[in-house]
């Protein structure tokens, strides 16, 4: 399965949950916050920008935002929210489009890097990164930590979420790093909707080798956007890394 085949006009059009899920305040206000502080005034650039979720708000609190975004479909989603004069966006591979201008802040957020399906997709992410920023600029990420420790002794899948309504089974191969999501919606009735989708996934240390492969250097990491402590229990973390200078 492609990116192609996952980010379609029906995708797009599902994507949006306003005040819900990823939507929610208490999930977007830090995320904002955070990125606008980071940027420190200076123009912030999205990688797979989709349709604004975080963009939208982010230019709305007085960043100058631009994107990178491969799929059509989310972009004409993003054009009912706001048009190209107040977020610009390139549409293109997030490892290899060129937004115009320099950028004191590039950010991947909601674990999109795992969506590039091999080390050299990612690594070169990262050297797109860097191509876009001053020196000294800033390329943040949040991603999840891989979950194998609960992966039973001869088997090949965990349940990641149960909630009413929703059921997500991820299985993995430990020998690519790949791993393919199934997302299984389904109501009071007999039906079930079924969305599948692969990643690459990348533990910390890997993802920090390929931020110096591109002349980066680790800033700070933690659990979440406000700042909680980054331990061997937590299950994501935002990685802030800094490009030309050592911290």
């Amino acid at each position: 399965m492609t990116t192609s085949d996952i980010w379609t006009a029906e995708t797009a059009r599902r994507y949006d949950t306003p005040g819900e899920g990823m939507f929610a305040p208490e999930v977007l206000g830090p995320t904002v916050k955070r990125l606008a502080a980071l940027a420190e005034g200076g123009r912030a650039l999205e990688f797979a920008i989709g349709t604004g979720r975080v963009a939208v708000p982010l230019a709305a609190s007085g960043t100058a935002v631009a994107g990178i975004e491969y799929s059509p479909a989310m972009i004409e989603q993003l054009r009912t929210k706001v048009d190209e004069a107040t977020i610009p966006v390139v549409h293109g591979d997030m490892a290899t489009a060129t937004a115009p201008g320099e950028f004191s802040l590039v950010y991947l957020v909601f674990n999109t890097v795992s969506n590039l399906l091999t080390q050299d997709e990612q690594v070169e992410c990262f050297r797109n990164a860097a191509r876009h920023l001053a020196p000294g600029g800033r390329f943040v990420i949040e991603l999840w930590v891989p979950e194998l420790r609960s992966l039973p002794p001869g088997k090949d899948a965990t349940v990641g979420v149960v909630e009413p309504g929703y059921i997500l089974l991820d299985t993995y191969d430990p020998l690519t790093q790949l791993l393919t999501s199934y997302h299984f919606t389904f109501d009071e009735t007999r039906d079930a909707r079924l969305g599948r989708s692969n990643h690459r996934y990348i533990w910390p240390s890997e993802l920090d080798l390929m931020a110096r492969l591109a002349g980066f250097t680790l800033e700070s990491r933690h659990a979440d956007w406000e700042g909680a402590e980054f331990t061997a229990e937590s299950r994501s973390h935002v990685s802030v890394y800094r490009l030309g200078q050592e911290v």
